[in-house]
């Protein structure tokens, strides 16, 4: 594997690989010895927990350094080993590597299954938690034994006989599934291209013109080579004056992994989503739940099924009028432009074309000021002034790909903790933005290790001489994934099953990250993240006024459509599992027909691309985006008292969430930190949607 050398221009920083800082090793990796040298590895840790269960059974009492400690250093080795692993395999993909990772993926749910289900480490760990010395433990290990218990009873540690081995079936079977539906839809995308000429393109930014030249040329050909990358197919969905090549592509994009389509039956996941959610209702029923939505909410702040979905529709019933006023807005304005039948295809179009004539501004018009580079540079100048940290270059790190770079951060000039960036799309990289960890924060004898990050997005990449160019949309995605990184790398916590992201309920992970959009808006940071690429002039106050403006620019529209995708997931998880792809259809039609505030075509097959659900970790978690919105813009609303800029609110809050990760309850965590329960008011009044409207 080609290995390369950080090569940002920040000054760079000593890098010893001490046990307390070190990164991992790519050049290390040979695909070929994964799996073996996986197996080899859960392998001595089956004999490892084996001879911890010996040890810690009666007549000796276990103790945090005789058990718990030991399970965190085989945890904390296996993550090591598997993260840098399953990251390539997402941010380089390959034949080869698919293969290995595929063939792990048995292996790994296999050992977790069997971890989850181990009776006497069970009950050693039952014996601690009712020990004397449970009293004397700090609240991060009572937290992880509490934890650790609960999520032995969700892992079916109590099941006998034919059900412990269904479950233990069915686990395997799913996590072949979800990777699986992965494959097929990353597949469906690189798998399409359309070579068009200019005259297709009028209206289409040069940016993008020049992403898509770029394309071709990759290929070895002339001309201009669309995909179904994100980067590639917002711009003609948004500025394609071609009506006919919008709905090509839309209809490509909207069909992918299913029966219809240019690729139809060719990556097809209905058959997978099927398997999936029966499965997944199999599971629930053999651990007592009635519902896997029950099961999935065990461990997240929400109650119950129920309070999630009466969120959800109190959510839908305080927007739905708004999102219907501004669809026939649109409509009507469609029309007067000559398109009578406002399709699926067209909404993305004319709602720029509104955009610009209603607040003249376009986020092709704001791109020149956001170089990705200068972007990053204010992220870190924000950060700094709000939470006392600093990024610095490590240009000894190996990185997988010439466009990756790595961080240190720093606190009061001490090295806390280091994060990877790799911002741009290409071939063979998985679509989408997310945050992953290599290894988190623990303290042990060997001392104290500092938490790794992988912020991974798929921005238009540079383009010749132009660096990279980022829409202010792409901006407020950077601070979200970074939201996600500050909360891993800011921990306090030195034990590592509650430390950063780890043991943080589902339902409140997104705070730190919607939380840190915010900065996306204010003209306190504007000119901190901002810069025109050729003469570095910060974004004028007049677009800025504009890009205000139109913030909340058919926010009613937005807000129904990620409810539409919360419900559904919601409903498919709970009552009865649906028996086939058609039926999992007609409960998405019946959640469009109650939220929906306009039809989409009948071949539209946005679940079989779904992978938030199906492949992921949001399955009946969906609705955690809008709960853990309504934490992040009240938590907001403090920094807008206060000031946007001020540092004691913003050490605040580290103190009371980025720095606690899973070590108390996340509610006790907002509660802290605002003085008060969340209250829904801000997230609406931050929509522009009518608070008078009653919503829990």
């Amino acid at each position: 594997m080609a290995v390369y050398r950080n090569r940002s221009r920040n000054p760079p920083v000593s890098t010893s690989q001490t046990r307390a800082d070190a990164l991992p090793r790519f050049n290390d990796l040979v695909i070929a010895d994964i799996q073996p040298q996986l197996q080899a590895l859960l392998d001595g840790f089956r004999r490892e927990v084996a001879e911890l269960v010996a040890a810690n059974a009666q007549p000796n009492a276990p103790t945090w350094s005789s058990l718990m400690a030991p399970l965190e250093d085989i945890s904390d080795r296996l993550e090591k080993f598997w993260s840098p692993v399953s990251h390539l395999n997402a941010v380089m993909n390959s034949d080869e590597l698919r293969a290995a990772y595929d063939a792990c993926i048995p292996l790994l749910s296999a050992y977790h299954s069997e971890m989850g289900q181990h009776r006497e480490l069970f009950e050693a760990v039952t014996a601690l938690a009712e020990s004397d010395e449970f009293a004397s433990l700090s609240q991060p290990q009572k937290k992880t034994v509490e934890n650790l218990l609960r999520d032995f009873k969700l892992s079916g540690v109590a099941l006998e006989g034919e059900a412990r081995e269904r479950y233990k079936a069915i686990q395997q079977r799913l996590s072949e599934l979800s990777t699986q539906f992965s494959n097929n839809v990353l597949d469906a995308t690189q798998g399409w291209e359309k070579w068009v000429s200019a005259e297709q393109l009028k209206g289409v930014p040069d940016t993008a013109l020049d992403n898509y030249r770029q394309a071709a040329a990759a290929k070895g050909g002339d001309g201009y080579r669309l995909t179904l990358d994100a980067p590639a197919y917002l711009p003609i969905m948004q500025y394609a004056e071609d009506r006919e090549l919008r709905r090509e592509l839309y209809e490509a994009y909207n069909t992918r992994a299913s029966e219809l389509g240019p690729q139809g039956g060719q990556w097809d996941n209905g058959p997978l989503m099927v398997e999936i959610v029966q499965l997944r209702a199999e599971l629930a029923q053999l651990l007592g739940f009635a519902s896997y939505a029950e099961l999935s909410l065990a461990p997240k702040m929400a109650e119950s099924p129920q309070q999630v979905l009466d969120f959800l529709r109190e959510l839908a019933s305080a927007s739905r009028e708004q999102g219907l006023r501004e669809y026939r807005e649109l409509a009507e304005f469609a029309a007067a432009q000559g398109c009578d039948e406002l399709q699926a295809w067209d909404v993305p179009f004319y709602s720029e074309r509104l955009r610009e004539q209603r607040y003249a501004i376009s986020q092709e018009q704001l791109r020149p000021y956001f170089p990705a580079a200068k972007v990053i540079e204010g992220f870190f100048a924000v950060t700094g002034q709000l939470f006392g940290i600093e990024f610095a270059a490590d240009d000894d790190a190996e990185l997988w790909h010439r466009d990756a770079h790595c961080y240190r951060v720093l606190k009061n000039g001490e090295h806390i903790a280091s994060c990877y960036l790799d911002l741009y799309a290409r071939d063979k990289k998985r679509g989408g933005a997310w945050m992953a960890d290599y290894c988190g924060r623990r303290r042990d004898s060997a001392g104290l290790q500092k938490p790794v990050a992988f912020l991974t997005c798929n921005f238009s990449p540079p383009a010749g001489e132009r660096p990279a160019l980022l829409t202010h949309n792409e901006v407020t995605t950077l601070f979200h994934e970074f939201g996600h990184g500050l909360h891993h790398m800011l921990t306090d916590i030195d034990v590592l099953a509650v430390s950063g992201i780890n043991g943080v309920a589902w339902d409140a992970v997104e705070l730190p990250s919607q939380f840190m959009e915010n900065w996306c808006w204010q003209s306190e940071s504007i000119p901190l993240i901002s810069g025109h690429y050729q003469s570095g002039e910060p974004l004028p106050a007049e677009l800025l006024d504009k890009l205000l403006a139109a913030k909340n620019f058919q926010s009613g529209l937005m807000m129904l459509r990620q409810l539409e995708f919360a419900l559904f997931d919601l409903l498919l998880h709970s009552g009865a599992a649906p028996a086939s792809a058609d039926a999992i259809q007609q409960l998405l039609d019946g959640v469009r027909a109650e939220v929906a505030a306009y039809p989409l075509p009948a071949f539209n097959r946005f679940q079989h691309g779904f992978t938030h659900i199906f492949a992921g970790g949001y399955a009946a978690g969906y609705y955690s985006y809008k709960w853990a919105e309504v934490l992040s813009a009240d938590a907001f609303s403090l920094f807008e008292e206060e000031g946007v800029m001020n540092a004691d609110t913003g050490r605040r809050f580290v103190a009371a969430i980025l720095s606690q990760g899973g070590a108390e309850d996340a509610m006790e965590q907002f509660v802290a930190f605002r003085g008060r329960e969340p209250s829904k008011d801000a997230l609406l009044r931050h929509c522009g949607i009518d608070t008078d409207q009653e919503v829990a």
